[in-house]
C-alpha cells in the first residue's frame, strides 16, 4: 500500500508532459477534426526507412481511435508513436480526432457519428487521396471502422482492426451483464438527466476490468520514479511514458447519453455484435458479409478486450489474417516492443495491400 502511494504522489508531481505538436488538420466537423500525419516531413520520427509524405507517394490511410479516449495514445511522444513510425515508412496516415461532444453532439447515437461524421470525414480523405484508403480502427474505433466498411466498402481498400472486442461474451459475461444493468438503477437516470455518461463513470468502468491494475501499475511506478537517471536525455524514459499514458488515460471524454446506452446495453447487455444484431443507418453490421481484406490484430495480453472477444471477429470476416503481438491493449500502441511484434508487421500488410497511385 506504501508502494502504490508513493506511486500516486511521484506521478502526480511528476515535471514531464507530453509536448508533441499536432500535425495539421485539413477537415473539421464540429469538435472533430481530421489530422493529417503525412502534411510535412517534419512529422516523422528521426532515421526514417522510407520517408514519404508527398500526396500520390505513399499509401493512403484513415485511422479511427474510440470515442471515449483521446488519440494521443497512437502519437504519445516521437519514440513511441504509431503515427509517426507508419509515416516514416511509406503510408500517409490521416487521424480522425473526435474531439469532446458538445452542442451539435450531445444527441448524437452510433448512427449519426458513423453514418454521419465518420462517412463525412471518409469523403474527405477520398477528396485528398483520389482512391480508397486502408482502415485502421483501434479498440471501440475497430467498431466503428467495420460498420463503415459495412456501410461503404467500395469506398475503403482494406481493413486493419486493433484490439477489437465483438463478441462481448466471449469471456467475463457476467462482468459484461452487470455493466449494463447498471442501467436499470441510478446511472441509467444519471445519463438521462446529464445527457452523457461521464468520464468518471467511465474510468470506474474501466477499472472494473481489472480491479488490481492501478494498484500494480503505481507501485512500480514508484519503483521507476525512484532510480531512473537521465543518461539518455535525448529519449524518453519509461517514467516519462508512464506520465504520458497517464495523462492521456486522465483525459478521457464523456460518451453522448444515446451511445452510453448502445454500448452498455447493446453491446454489453445483449451482444449485439457477437449475435449479428447490431445495426447502423439500418444495417445489420455482419463481418461475415464484408469482403475486404482485413488485418485483425489481437495482443495476446490485453486485459481490456478479452482475446477472445476479438478473435471471433477475425475468425468472422471471410478474408482476414489474424496477427496474435504478445503484448497488452496500450502496449500495442507505445511498447518499446511494439515495433518489431506489431508496427513493422502492420506496415508491411498496409503496403502490400492498397500501393498508392503513381504520380
Amino acid at each position: 500500500m506504501q508502494r502504490f502511494l508513493d506511486g500516486v504522489l511521484a506521478y502526480r508531481d511528476y515535471p514531464g508532459h507530453r509536448d508533441l505538436i499536432d500535425p495539421p488538420a485539413i477537415w473539421t466537423e464540429g469538435g472533430s477534426r481530421l489530422l493529417d500525419y503525412g502534411a510535412t516531413e517534419d512529422i516523422a520520427p528521426n532515421k526514417p526507412s522510407k520517408k514519404s509524405s508527398a500526396k500520390g507517394a505513399a499509401t493512403p490511410l484513415l485511422v479511427i481511435p474510440s470515442l471515449v479516449n483521446r488519440y494521443q495514445v497512437l502519437d504519445l511522444c516521437e519514440d513511441h508513436s504509431l503515427m509517426r513510425y507508419l509515416t516514416a515508412n511509406g503510408i500517409h496516415p490521416l487521424l480522425l480526432d473526435w474531439g469532446t461532444p458538445g452542442t451539435e453532439e450531445r444527441n448524437y447515437s452510433l448512427t449519426d457519428y458513423i453514418a454521419g461524421r465518420l462517412s463525412r470525414a471518409l469523403d474527405a480523405a477520398l477528396d485528398i487521396f483520389g482512391q480508397p484508403p486502408v482502415v485502421l480502427g483501434y479498440c471501440m474505433g475497430g467498431l466503428l471502422a467495420l460498420a463503415l466498411a459495412r456501410l461503404r466498402e467500395k469506398d475503403i481498400s482494406a481493413l486493419v482492426l486493433m484490439a477489437t472486442p465483438w463478441d462481448f461474451h466471449a469471456e467475463r459475461t457476467q462482468q459484461a451483464l452487470l455493466a449494463a444493468s447498471a442501467l436499470d438503477g441510478p446511472l441509467g437516470l444519471f445519463i438521462d438527466q446529464m445527457g452523457e455518461l461521464p468520464v468518471d463513470i467511465l474510468q470506474s468502468l474501466f477499472a472494473g476490468l481489472d480491479p488490481l491494475g492501478s494498484a500494480h501499475k503505481f507501485s512500480r511506478f514508484a519503483d521507476i520514479a525512484r532510480h531512473e537517471t537521465d543518461e539518455k536525455p535525448h529519449k524518453p524514459h519509461s517514467a516519462d511514458v508512464f506520465a504520458y499514458l497517464e495523462d492521456w488515460l486522465n483525459d478521457g471524454v464523456p460518451l453522448t447519453g444515446p451511445v452510453a446506452r448502445e454500448c452498455l446495453a447493446g453491446w454489453y447487455g445483449r451482444n449485439e455484435p457477437g449475435l449479428g444484431n447490431w445495426h447502423i443507418a439500418g444495417k445489420a453490421i455482419r463481418p461475415q458479409e464484408i469482403s475486404l481484406p482485413a488485418l485483425v490484430m489481437v495482443p495476446e495480453q490485453d486485459r481490456i478486450v478479452p482475446p477472445a472477444s476479438a478473435l471471433a471477429l477475425g475468425e468472422a470476416l471471410p478474408r482476414s489474417e489474424i496477427l496474435r503481438p504478445p503484448l497488452g491493449h496500450i502496449g500495442m500502441a507505445v511498447s518499446s516492443r511494439a515495433t518489431e511484434t506489431c508496427w513493422t508487421p502492420l506496415a508491411d500488410w498496409i503496403r502490400a495491400q492498397n500501393p498508392p497511385k503513381s504520380q
